[in-house]
């Protein structure tokens, strides 16, 4: 049965975040709040948790996760910014963005589309994922907390407990998640494209405009 953490949202506790954080140095497979939904995260090192989350979502190796990082700083390590993307990420960092951007060539294959070199990043505006972060020293390969064939992501912790105590060895529970998913959009192309609307504004980017792209269903 998963270790149910239950931290404050907006002041989590420290004793705690070093205990996630340490789980997931072990390669735990970690449930946690974000700015927009409960979402499932390991350490990029953590194989197995990694092959357990693809499970769960039933996503295949070609599908995509999401990294998390504690700042814009940090992300640089695995994405390459010009002056106008940092521009973007700045205005609206942390936030319930995900952007595609070009992958460093440090990034492991495995972490990156294949096909473009990209891969997905985000700093979320939360208390909780930030001072995990914080503990850990390193980002987290992150997908929604949404099951196979389920219409919403998973917001209730006891909920989340039902469905995979069994399949997950954390849960950082914080009260009640949202449904509604980041806003995905592509900094590989100018303009920028729009591949999901979500509780991100995209007025917000401070770009000329922002045009639609191919619509996505999955990220954090």
């Amino acid at each position: 049965m998963a270790l149910i953490l239950d931290l404050h949202p907006q002041n989590p506790q420290s004793r705690l975040l070093r205990q996630a954080a340490e789980a997931a140095r072990q390669g735990s497979l970690l449930v946690y709040p974000t700015d927009t939904c409960y979402a499932l995260g390991c350490v990029i090192a953590a194989k197995a948790a990694q092959d357990r989350l693809r499970q769960i979502r039933q996503l295949d190796v070609h599908h995509d996760l999401s990294l998390l990082f504690s700042g814009i700083s940090q992300l640089t390590e695995y994405a390459k910014l010009d002056d106008r993307s940092f521009a973007v990420l700045k205005r609206v960092l942390p936030g319930p963005f995900t952007f595609l951007l070009p992958a460093t060539h440090d990034v492991p294959r495995r972490l990156a589309d294949p096909r473009r070199r990209t891969i997905g990043v985000r700093v979320p505006a939360s208390a909780v994922v930030q001072g995990l972060l914080a503990e850990l020293g390193e980002p987290l390969m992150s997908s929604t907390l949404l099951l196979p064939e389920a219409e919403h992501p998973l917001s209730d912790p006891l909920e989340i407990a039902e469905e995979l105590g069994n399949r997950v060895d954390v849960l950082l529970s914080a009260g009640a998640g949202k449904t509604q998913c980041s806003t995905v959009v592509d900094l590989t192309v100018w303009p920028p494209q729009l591949l999901r609307r979500g509780l991100g504004d995209p007025g917000s980017l401070g770009v000329d405009w922002v045009s639609n792209g191919n619509l996505v269903d999955e990220g954090v």
